[in-house]
């Protein structure tokens, strides 16, 4: 079953990715990247996980009302391209790993600079 699930995951992804590309014409969502997809065992549910190249608050607030916007029309695009009996509930969540990794890397920058102060 999770080898299902997995396959389920990356084909939505490919799909979402397309569909932003081609389909989605609201210019909010232009520069978002999808970064991953969690489905339910039961496939009712899917979270679509994003990254936008702006590190703006403003940015992030409006591609998520882009997407949430835009939400209707990719989850009908999805019911023609899978073979699934149904398509999922989506709900899309900016990703936290992308601002946690330029997080680390600014902390070790940090510290590289404290050791060429201190040495």
């Amino acid at each position: 079953m999770k080898h299902r699930i997995g396959r389920v995951e990356s084909e939505i992804q490919r799909e979402v990715t397309d569909i932003l590309l081609k389909r989605v014409r609201d210019p909010r969502v232009e520069g978002v990247t999808i970064t991953g997809v969690e489905v339910t065992q039961d496939l009712q549910y899917c979270k679509i996980y994003y990254s936008i190249l702006s590190d703006l608050a403003s940015a992030a607030e409006k591609a998520q009302a882009g997407l949430d916007k835009a939400t209707p029309l990719i989850r009908r695009e999805l019911g023609h391209r899978l073979t699934t009996y149904k398509i999922p509930e989506l709900s899309f969540h900016q990703d936290p790993s992308v601002r946690y990794g330029e997080h680390i890397d600014q902390l070790i920058h940090q510290l590289h600079v404290q050791e060429n102060d201190e040495g």
